[in-house]
């Protein structure tokens, strides 16, 4: 039995269900007309040939009501393909119950679009709000910046990383907000990745130095079809990851095959059990636990831009012996115009 058959079997049931209360009745005024004219002792024939008519004509008039019903239902299971955009095509009521279903769905319609409405005005204001705070928020930063640069205090150099994590914090804030909104933010061209990976390992080089971490950067020579601005905000992530959670030795960049980037510490791994919840919103799983300070959307934010730059991310890692993240960056269903 193929799928249409199925389908069309469950149709006549419904239909069945629905009105097995009038084939009933209908069945059992046959039998009474059937009854009062054997009681009149007429004869058989003319009652049987009389049962057969009714019975013709009722049969007649359920196929066509089931040819109704059975358009109805297609009408309105290809009108849920388009009911997000419009009820206008709803068919037109046949009764008083089918109006008032249909009134009842129109009104539904309305209070969900004004919901819809005013949650998105909400949204924006909210995603405005935040966006000018966060670029409010630049100026003192960089306003501290200088005078941390100008001052000879012994604690300039705490004060300068501390105020490091407050940049990136902020830059997460942005591009969190942004992510959701980035239809028009990528720009898709082939980059350099060792220009990129330069980008990030620049910005974390006063780190690297403060914590005495060693990095190993082997050159790829690859070229890849990313978005730069995106892509350098990932590794940035990964490599803030890496620096946070490595006491000691060193934080290694290499490829692989297949235009894939590795960023490999010596830190103090993820347990097993977390790796697979290691990209949800807000996960922070055990290490999170201990640094109380995390928030569980770096990683979050990182398979979010990957995946919206059909690249792929993975990690490896085990508890004590350090983490291992492979950028997959080939590309796939990726249109570029």
């Amino acid at each position: 039995m193929n799928d249409c058959e199925f389908k069309l079997i469950n149709i006549i049931a419904s239909y069945i269900k629905q009105y097995i209360k009038s084939i009933i009745l209908f069945i059992i005024f046959v039998l009474v007309f059937c009854v009062v004219f054997s009681l009149y002792d007429l004869e058989l024939e003319a009652i049987f040939y009389s049962a057969i008519l009714c019975i013709f004509i009722g049969v007649i008039s359920i196929c066509l009501n089931f040819i109704n019903y059975y358009k109805k239902h297609l009408k309105l299971y290809n009108l849920q393909k388009e009911i997000s955009l419009s009820l206008e095509n709803l068919p037109t009521p046949k009764n008083l119950i089918e109006n008032d279903y249909t009134n009842l769905i129109l009104n539904i319609d309305k209070d969900y679009k004004n919901y819809i409405s005013k949650s998105d005005m909400a949204k924006t204001d909210m995603l405005d709000y935040y966006t000018m705070w966060v670029h409010q928020i630049k100026t003192p930063i960089s306003a501290m910046k200088l005078l941390i640069q100008t001052s000879e205090s012994e604690i300039s150099g705490d004060l300068s990383s501390e105020l490091f994590k407050i940049e990136q914090y902020v830059e997460m804030v942005l591009s969190y907000i942004r992510l959701d909104n980035s239809g028009n933010d990528f720009v898709i061209k082939e980059y350099d990745l060792d220009d990129i990976v330069r980008q990030a390992i620049r910005k974390y080089a006063p780190l690297f130095i403060r914590k005495k971490i060693s990095l190993d950067f082997q050159n790829t020579s690859y070229k890849v079809l990313t978005d730069e601005k995106w892509l350098v905000f990932v590794i940035e992530q990964l490599l803030s990851n890496a620096i946070k959670y490595t006491s000691k030795g060193k934080i290694s960049i290499y490829s692989l095959e297949d235009k894939k980037l590795v960023i490999e510490d010596t830190g103090i791994g993820i347990d097993k059990e977390d790796i697979p919840r290691i990209f949800e919103k807000g996960f922070t799983g055990y290490n999170g636990r201990t640094d109380k300070k995390a928030t569980g959307l770096g990683l979050y934010l990182c398979k979010k831009i990957m995946t919206k730059l059909s690249h792929r991310i993975s990690i490896e890692s085990e508890v004590g012996i350090g983490t291992k993240v492979i950028l997959d960056l080939s590309t796939i269903n990726l249109n570029v115009e």
